[in-house]
């Protein structure tokens, strides 16, 4: 069939097309052509989401497609625009947030239909990708599925989260850390959803789904030692009270990526997947999306988009190296 990525040159969409193509379907990518090519095979068709004649022109050369996965929704306009041009396709499974719900974080969150999504006209990541959610599903009914998507890893991550820890770890020596190893993290590798994305537009699925991992699949201790076991890093941890480390300016979840304050992650990690199980996401072992991941930083390096992104400054993790109060 005709499978249209809206997004496809790099990361999650790139993955989406790359499964779309093994899956034998004839593919074409839209986006405004600034941050590459799609994968070999298929189609690149640009345009601007939020011009409202872009998308229509774009696939008068290409025709209409049967099916979409839309990574790349981040204005009302395009949800928009989107809706108004596809409302023919068999299938639409669109990306969409955790943070579309108004009580996340800190959650926790219960199944898909027992929640409040936002509702007002706030220009912010949720409350525009609930508002799409909307436009949407009312464009599309039973033919569109909404994944709101948790925290994503695996190779061509443009954010460097997990990329950052590795190249710290990798490093080696002391390593603070927050003495919150056994805070729970739930994650989905982006090549599993990819290809689960495309499954979902193929079999016209609908409805929202929580799309992450499930609840205990590890914790931060689990996932930096599993770091350490893939760089073969002799990183010692130096675990820091959590007062301690805001009272010296680290911002959690940027300087310490996946670190949250502990009255946060008591409940924001806690998201019911029940639906996702049932519609067969999978979740690959996550030493295997850890390693990837290394093996692809190693070959490509730091992406540009995570200049300078997050991760401890190196002159303030020497200073908590440095003060009395570190302990291992």
């Amino acid at each position: 069939m005709r499978l249209l990525v809206l997004g496809g040159t790099h990361f999650l969409g790139r993955h989406v097309a790359t499964a779309a193509l093994e899956r034998g379907h004839d593919v074409a990518t839209f986006t405004r052509g600034i941050s590459g090519g799609p994968p070999e095979g298929a189609l690149p068709l640009h345009g601007d989401r939020d011009d409202p004649d872009a998308l229509p022109r774009a696939l008068e050369s290409w025709g209409p497609p049967d099916l979409v996965v839309d990574t790349s929704c981040q204005t009302r306009e395009a949800g928009r625009n989107a809706a108004a041009a596809l409302t023919g396709v068999r299938g639409y499974a669109f990306v969409s947030s955790l943070n579309a719900y108004r009580n996340w974080p800190p959650g926790p969150i219960g199944p898909e239909d027992s929640e409040p999504v936002w509702d007002g006209d706030d220009d912010e990541y949720g409350p525009i990708k609930a508002d799409a959610e909307r436009t949407l599903a009312g464009a599309l009914g039973d033919r569109f599925l909404t994944a709101r998507a948790g925290l994503l890893v695996g190779p061509s991550d443009p954010v460097h989260r997990l990329g950052w820890w590795l190249e710290r770890i990798a490093r080696g020596g002391r390593v603070v850390v927050p003495d919150a190893l056994a805070q729970p993290i739930a994650l989905v590798d982006a090549r599993d959803l990819a290809g689960w994305l495309v499954e979902m537009a193929e079999q016209g699925r609908s409805g929202a789904v929580n799309a992450t991992g499930p609840v205990g699949m590890t914790t931060l201790g689990g996932l930096l030692e599993t770091c350490r076991e893939v760089t073969g890093s002799d990183a010692e941890w130096v675990p820091l009270p959590e007062a301690e480390l805001l009272g010296a300016g680290v911002q959690p979840w940027t300087h310490l990526p996946l670190w949250l304050p502990r009255d946060v992650a008591v409940t924001a990690w806690d998201v019911d997947t029940t639906r996702a199980r049932e519609l067969g996401l999978p979740g690959r072992p996550l030493r295997e999306s850890v390693a990837d991941t290394w093996t692809w930083l190693q070959e490509h390096g730091r992406p540009p988009a995570a200049q300078p992104g997050p991760g401890l400054p190196e002159d303030l993790e020497a200073h908590l190296l440095a003060s009395g109060h570190t302990r291992s």
